[in-house]
């Protein structure tokens, strides 16, 4: 497997939002990413990200051959047995890196985040093994995310607090609107449109926290209108528009995360958060997104 070919299964164009979502479900947890264990954790969740993708290829090698046969497996570019075994792969290397933050630290945490981790790979398998057929696949990549920051924070602290769940919940919400307009980029066109009310939460948080803090409403005020630009293009399905909308849409990640990390007083964090959706932009100009 070439590096360009790795890269393209991979999509690590999008990699920077599972970074910012390390630092939110840190950072929620109560704790500071100015740790040992950060750099394992972010490590950890890369390589279930890119292991991931990887497996989404390989499972959908066959439809691909239909619908996109310049995708690396069907043009012959890599078979998909080495595929499959990378991702695994990845995904394998991904809870022993956990593993290790839990039990190998000081501060460590136990067996909790391995626990969260291995649930995070078995949802991450079954999300790519069943979900071009599983109406509820948004929520099952939705819950992929939730379990990124869930398994980030209790890497740090335990037991899971309200702020984590709470943050965790605005990012499934924003997964299941953002992962059924993927479902439909294909069809150059989404369908319906009543599943992107769930985008509406973050938003409406958000709107609470730049109330209590201003500060936040900078995050906020980008968060929103770069979800309602995707949202412009999903609505005026020009040729083009809904694949630019999903890739628009992954990378507000980071902002949701820059806000709600502003949200937990930590600004300086939270900008670092928001450069994430500059760089995830400026990357997918190199590497697909989707």
């Amino acid at each position: 497997m070439t590096p360009a070919v790795a890269l393209q299964l991979g999509r690590v164009s999008n990699l920077p939002t599972v970074l910012t979502n390390v630092l939110a479900g840190i950072i929620l947890a109560g704790a500071t990413p100015l740790d040992l264990r950060t750099l394992p954790v972010l490590l950890a969740m890369s390589a279930f990200y890119v292991g991931g993708m990887f497996l989404n290829d390989a499972f959908d090698a066959e439809i691909d051959a239909r619908e996109r046969p310049e995708r690396p497996i069907p043009s012959g570019q890599v078979s998909r047995r080495s595929v499959f075994a990378s991702g695994f792969g990845l995904l394998l290397f991904a809870v022993l890196l956990i593993i290790w933050v839990g039990t190998g630290f000081a501060a460590g945490t136990g067996w909790w985040p391995v626990v969260s981790a291995t649930c995070l790979a078995a949802a991450i398998v079954f999300y790519d093994w069943f979900h071009k057929a599983n109406p509820l696949s948004p929520l099952v990549m939705g819950i992929c995310r939730v379990l990124v920051y869930v398994t980030a924070g209790v890497c740090f602290n335990l037991p899971v607090n309200a702020t984590l769940l709470t943050g965790a919940g605005l990012l499934l919400c924003y997964l299941i609107g953002l992962t059924y307009i993927a479902k439909q980029e294909n069809l150059g066109r989404v369908e319906n449109l009543w599943p992107l009310i769930f985008l509406a939460a973050p938003v409406a948080y958000g709107l609470l926290l730049a109330a209590e803090q201003p500060l936040v409403g900078v995050f906020w005020i980008a968060f929103t209108a770069w979800m309602l630009f995707a949202l412009w293009l999903v609505k005026r399905r020009g040729a083009g528009d809904v694949p630019r909308a999903v890739v628009s849409l992954i990378a507000g990640i980071s902002l949701l995360d820059a806000m709600l990390i502003g949200g937990a007083g930590m600004y300086g964090f939270a900008a670092l958060a928001a450069l994430g959706f500059f760089l995830t932009l400026a990357l997918q100009r190199f590497v697909s997104g989707t």
